[in-house]
């Protein structure tokens, strides 16, 4: 049988009684390698603490259980010495039932696997992991800091645009809560809200208001280019829709033979579901979809001969085209028309 480690300041509770009482533990007795078994003498019955490096030169602490100070040991909930070993040990490599405390990386790594199950991008995840100092990555989420947390966000002015800045706290936020719902165990989420505060006036809205020439002259040199790319431009000026959106959609999302034709909108990243109702022109940019989902682009003929005078053929089927007291309309990614006037 394996020798088990000993040591005569922590073994009896005479001995733990001849301690001071204090909040710090007392004499840490190393157990295996990188953990170590200290006590903590109360006024009443002392706790079991658990130190273990993260073999980055730091180390993080947990409480194990009630010491047999006042009751004998049952070792479930009062625990011996030895009790207080096997538990640390299992709590350490993760054998515990509760399970170890999760660190940082675990949690970001739970984040990117929940994204990828909500269909969302997981560079939400990739990019904190990027920026994330080691020391940090292994560090129990229960025992981080609002300043240490500050101190990486701080580290990253200068390095990077501000509003970056916030896009990346964002996300190592919504990674921390993450695994804090599912561990009644970390009640520190006061630290991210404080310490991940997003930098003030880090972001510029870009109000573009394009007008109607300026779309069409965007959309002709674009079929110029490349009859895929008009079609896609087309597209996401008529329904206002995100490019991401616009990838996947289907010949099946265009509902044409209804007395008002819809176009059923993939959802976007950041948002709901959604249909855009089509007017005569999203049946007519409907039908250009699927024709160019099967190999005969309308655009072919048009952009391979007088780009920008081409367009002037499909201008008659945009609402209000060749109306002077037209207002210039707000571009949009919501899903309505981008051809609407704007308020």
């Amino acid at each position: 049988m394996a020798r088990r480690p000993r040591s005569a300041r922590l073994e009896t509770r005479t001995a733990r009684f001849k301690l001071a009482v204090r909040k710090k533990p007392h004499h840490f007795a190393a157990i295996s390698p990188g953990i170590a078994l200290g006590y903590r003498r109360c006024v009443g019955a002392g706790r079991w603490v658990v130190k273990v490096a993260d073999g980055h030169g730091g180390s993080w602490t947990k409480v194990v259980g009630i010491a047999d100070d006042h009751e004998d040991a049952d070792g479930e909930h009062v625990l011996s010495f030895w009790n207080a070993q096997d538990r640390a040990r299992a709590l350490a490599r993760g054998k515990d039932a509760g399970g170890r405390p999760a660190t940082v990386a675990e949690a970001l790594a739970d984040y990117e696997a929940d994204l990828i199950a909500r269909s969302a991008s997981p560079a939400n995840a990739r990019r904190v992991r990027y920026h994330l100092p080691p020391a940090l990555a292994a560090k129990p989420v229960s025992l981080l800091t609002a300043r240490e947390l500050k101190h990486l966000r701080d580290s990253l002015v200068g390095k990077i645009k501000q509003s970056s800045i916030n896009r990346l706290m964002k996300g190592f936020k919504a990674a921390l809560a993450l695994v804090a719902r599912h561990d009644s165990r970390i009640g520190n989420a006061n630290a991210w809200k404080v310490g991940l505060e997003a930098l003030p006036d880090a972001h510029t809205a870009r109000n573009t208001i394009l007008s109607d020439d300026e779309v069409r002259a965007l959309v002709a040199a674009a079929c110029a280019e490349n009859d895929a790319l008009g079609l896609l431009i087309e597209t996401a000026a008529v329904t206002g829709a995100r490019v991401s959106q616009l990838a996947r959609l289907e010949i099946a999302d265009l509902q044409a033979d209804r007395a008002d034709p819809r176009l059923m909108m993939p959802s976007s990243r950041k948002g709901k579901a959604h249909l855009a109702r089509a007017g005569a022109h999203h049946g007519e940019l409907g039908g250009a979809v699927a024709a160019s989902c099967r190999g005969s682009c309308p655009h072919r003929s048009a952009a391979a001969t007088s780009g920008r005078h081409a367009m002037a053929a499909r201008d008659r089927r945009l609402p209000g085209a060749g109306d002077p007291r037209r207002r210039p309309r707000r571009a949009r990614s919501d899903g309505g028309d981008p051809l609407q006037p704007a308020p």
